[in-house]
């Protein structure tokens, strides 16, 4: 659970630069622990220990984590998807670009493997006192939970970036409310999470690898640290003096949509594909919220991603080689026929814009089949056991868009 220059600078601001004496870490440590404890509902069943590195050493830890966290084969298949998908540049070095990003600035982190909270040498008072708070909320989650087992989820994109919104978001929100004084305030915030995004990304000369960041990787950071404290307040408020533990989301859309968590519990379906037509080289899905970052990159229209990505059920896709090249499948289930015909008109027009206005090979009701840049794509509305699907299929020129039989596409509710 390392603190990033990002995320450290999204509670400074909030902050609004709260001064903070100069205390050694122990006494901010003791000063957090019954503050914590008693906002959370927790207690410490051990003392939390910490211990000072360096920055070069905080570096090197990083390093191999993201490693043993991101295989060569996780993330090249990841990369090469998202880049199919329109969603990160073609020029994109990714695992180097994320070394820079997560080691731009280094406060300090929680290690669940060895149980200690590192704090770096040198890091200014301010910076210590927001690492050590938020910190030491994952220390005390650690206590209660395999956080090494919760990050290590693999190919459950949508469903690892629920529970790390959880994880996260009540860092956050815990922090922010023993800096503030009160979680009444946190809920109070002045222009609330939206003003705090704003306030990153203006930052500019503070984080310049996270401003250069293609917006895919820029939301998805920032997502379990705004929307994760977001719903950590609905939690609160909803179901007091309960553990979030008990029950957590499952999907984005759960944090995303209170009412779909606390009021009528929708989980999502279970999607299954088929073998495509090609060797299969890696598979995940989006969830709703990275949905509604793919409709957004290609539309730059922030209500109609909203409105496109809303009703979202469930999605699955896969990334395969054909003798011409890669491929891509992905299927995606809705609530209603109305979700996935908003759906499939949006992410149609969405070809339309990212491509250049390209005119259609093959148009029906039900289809709609595209030629350009040496690519064919093709998005079908279908229905799977009574519920409404949409695939979307991207592969070389010449190669057959018939590459995965949606009547062997099973669901699970």
């Amino acid at each position: 659970m390392a603190r990033f220059g990002w995320a450290v600078l999204l509670l400074a601001i909030v902050a609004c630069g709260e001064k903070k004496p100069k205390d050694p870490v122990a006494a901010k440590v003791a000063d957090a622990i019954p503050q914590l404890e008693k906002s959370t509902g927790l207690t410490f069943k051990t003392p939390p220990k910490f211990e000072a590195r360096t920055k070069e050493e905080v570096r090197a830890f990083l390093e191999k984590r993201f490693a043993e966290d991101m295989p060569d084969e996780e993330l090249k298949g990841s990369e090469r998807s998202y880049k199919r998908l329109g969603l990160l540049p073609d020029s994109l070095d990714l695992r180097k670009f994320m070394l820079a990003l997560l080691t731009e600035q280094i406060a300090g982190y929680y290690d669940p493997a060895t149980k200690v909270l590192y704090i770096v040498q040198g890091a200014s008072d301010e910076m210590v006192s927001v690492t050590v708070s938020h910190e030491l909320v994952h220390a005390l989650q650690d206590q209660y939970l395999n956080l090494d087992s919760l990050q290590k989820v693999k190919r459950r994109n949508d469903r690892q970036l629920a529970a790390q919104s959880v994880i996260e978001g009540q860092a956050t929100f815990e922090q922010l409310a023993s800096m503030l004084g009160s979680g009444t305030m946190v809920a109070n915030l002045p222009g609330g999470w939206d003003r705090v995004r704003t306030l990153i990304r203006e930052n500019n000369s503070t984080m310049p690898i996270f401003s250069s960041a293609p917006t895919l990787v820029q939301e998805t950071l920032l997502f379990p640290y705004l929307s994760g404290a977001e719903f950590i307040r609905y939690f609160k408020e909803k179901r007091a003096g309960k553990s979030v533990f008990e029950s957590m989301p499952v999907s984005t859309e759960q944090v995303m949509h209170d009412d779909r968590f606390f009021v009528n519990r929708d989980d999502p379906t279970v999607v299954t594909l088929p073998a495509p037509t090609g060797k299969v080289v890696y598979e995940n899905d989006l969830g709703e919220f990275e949905t509604r970052l793919f409709l957004y990159e290609h539309l730059k229209d922030r209500d109609a991603a909203y409105r496109g990505a809303a009703g979202w059920d469930g999605d699955r896709y896969v990334l395969f080689d054909t003798p011409k090249g890669e491929g891509l499948a992905w299927v995606t289930v809705w609530d209603t026929s109305v979700d996935a015909a908003e759906f499939f008109d949006l992410i149609d027009t969405s070809i339309l814009k990212r491509f250049g206005n390209v005119k259609p090979a093959e148009a029906s009701q039900m289809t709609r089949v595209y030629s350009a840049r040496g690519r064919t794509i093709a998005v079908t509305a279908g229905d799977v056991d009574g519920r409404p699907v949409v695939l979307y299929v991207d592969v070389p020129a010449g190669a057959s868009i018939k590459v995965l039989d949606l009547s062997k596409v099973t669901l699970e509710e």
